[in-house]
C-alpha cells in the first residue's frame, strides 16, 4: 500500500517537473537575447533530466536513468559551447 503511495509521488513530482518546464520553453522561444534561449535551454534540459529520473523511480525501470544522465551531460556540454561561441563574439 504504501509502495502505492511513493509511486503516485513520484509520478506527480515528474509531472510538475514539466510543468515548471513550460514557462521556460516559452523564454526559449521568444527570450529577447541569445544568452536568455541558452540559460532558458539549459534549465529545460534539467527540469526534463529530472522528470526522466523520477518516471524511472516511478516506473520501477533503471533503463530509464541512462538516457537521464546523458541528456544531463550533454545539455551541460552544449550550454558551454554556445556560452564560448558567445563570448568570441561569434554570434
Amino acid at each position: 500500500m504504501a509502495e502505492a503511495h511513493v509511486s503516485t509521488i513520484f509520478l506527480a513530482a515528474a509531472i510538475a517537473e514539466l510543468a515548471v518546464a513550460a514557462p521556460l520553453i516559452i523564454r526559449l522561444a521568444a527570450g529577447p537575447t541569445v544568452s536568455d534561449r541558452i540559460v532558458a535551454l539549459n534549465a529545460v534540459c534539467a527540469q526534463a533530466t529530472l522528470a526522466v529520473l523520477l518516471f524511472a523511480a516511478y516506473a520501477g525501470r533503471t533503463v530509464y536513468l541512462d538516457p537521464a544522465l546523458w541528456l544531463a551531460a550533454f545539455s551541460y556540454l552544449g550550454t558551454i559551447v554556445w556560452s564560448r561561441y558567445l563570448e568570441r563574439g561569434l554570434l
